[in-house]
C-alpha cells in the first residue's frame, strides 16, 4: 500500500541529527531514497544550515527561524521573510527590559545571515566572522528588522522564564522555546513553524493532510499539530509528546530514518 504522505518535514536539532551534530549514514541513505520531497523546518538561522547540508547528498528547501524565513539553498535565495519590524522590536524590548531587569537580548538580522547581541549575551560559538557582532549600544537592537529576537535570563528557570516573557508580551508577538536553558525565541505575531510550512506547501500544491512532520521541542508543536501526522521523537519534550499523533525512536536511534523506512517501505 502506498503512503498517503506527499511531503516530509523535519526539525534538525534533537530530531534529524544525533546529539553530536551528525547525520548517520542510515539517515543520509533514507533521505536520498525518499519518493517524496523533504523539507527542513528549523529554529536555526540560514547561516547555520551549511553544517547540515555538507553532510547530505544535496541541500533541501529550508524553513528557518521558526517559520520567519523560507530559503532556497540551490539559489541561495530567501523566498519569503516575515520579520519583526524595528518599531515592534522597540516596543517588545522596552516591555521586556521593564519586566525582567536581568534580561539579555540578541537579534537575527539580514534574514538570518547575521547575529547581533548585547554585551551581556553569553556567546556560545565562534568563527562566524563579521556575521556576528556585539552591539555598541542598546539602541542598535531596534535599528533594523529582525527575523528573530532572542531573550536570556540568568536568574530564571527555563519554564518560568518562558511564561514570564509570554505573559509580558501577550499577543503582540509569538514566543516559543527550544532550549533546556532560560532562552526564549520571539517572532512576529503569527509566525510559527506551521505558518512557514503551510506557505511552502501551498506554493507546491501539497495539502496539510499529505504532510508528515517530525520534531522534539515546544517550537515544533504548531507544526506537528498542523500536519496530517505529527511524530514526536522519543527524546522529545513532554509537551511535544502530549500533542503528537505518535512517538517514535530517539534522534540518537535514527528515529526519523527508522520511521520513514517503515512508512515508505524503503
Amino acid at each position: 500500500m502506498s503512503s498517503p504522505f506527499q511531503l516530509v518535514a523535519s526539525d534538525i536539532d534533537g530530531t534529524l541529527i544525533r546529539t553530536d551534530g551528525t547525520l548517520s549514514a542510515r539517515t543520509i541513505e533514507v533521505l536520498d531514497a525518499l519518493p517524496v520531497p523533504f523539507v527542513i523546518v528549523t529554529g536555526r538561522p540560514v547561516r547555520w544550515l551549511r553544517q547540515l547540508f555538507d553532510q547530505m547528498a544535496a541541500p533541501v528547501p529550508a524553513i528557518c527561524a521558526n517559520g520567519a524565513v523560507i530559503y532556497d539553498p540551490e539559489r541561495d535565495e530567501v523566498l519569503r521573510a516575515d520579520p519583526l519590524s524595528a518599531d515592534l522590536l522597540l516596543d517588545v524590548s522596552k516591555r521586556l527590559r521593564e519586566a525582567i531587569p536581568d534580561i539579555a537580548l540578541a537579534v537575527e538580522v539580514e534574514d538570518g545571515r547575521a547575529f547581533w547581541y548585547e554585551e551581556a549575551w553569553p556567546v556560545r560559538w565562534e568563527n562566524e566572522g563579521k556575521s556576528v557582532r556585539v552591539l555598541a549600544t542598546p539602541e542598535e537592537l531596534t535599528s533594523a528588522p529582525a527575523v528573530k529576537l532572542l531573550a536570556r535570563s540568568a536568574n530564571h528557570g527555563p519554564d518560568d522564564f518562558f511564561e514570564l516573557v509570554s505573559r509580558t508580551l501577550g499577543d503582540i508577538a509569538t514566543t516559543t522555546h527550544s532550549s533546556s536553558s532560560a532562552l526564549v525565541e520571539i517572532s512576529a505575531a503569527g509566525v510559527t513553524k506551521a505558518a512557514g510550512l503551510a506557505w511552502h506547501c501551498e506554493r507546491h500544491g501539497v495539502d496539510k493532510s499529505e504532510v508528515i512532520a517530525f520534531g522534539d521541542m515546544p517550537n515544533d508543536i504548531p507544526m506537528l499539530t498542523w500536519a496530517g501526522r505529527g511524530i514526536a521523537m522519543g527524546n522529545a519534550h513532554p509537551a511535544v509528546k502530549e500533542v503528537a499523533d505518535e512517538i517514535g525512536p530517539t534522534n540518537d536511534e535514527d528515529g526519523v530514518a527508522r520511521y520513514l523506512t517503515d512508512l515508505f517501505e524503503l
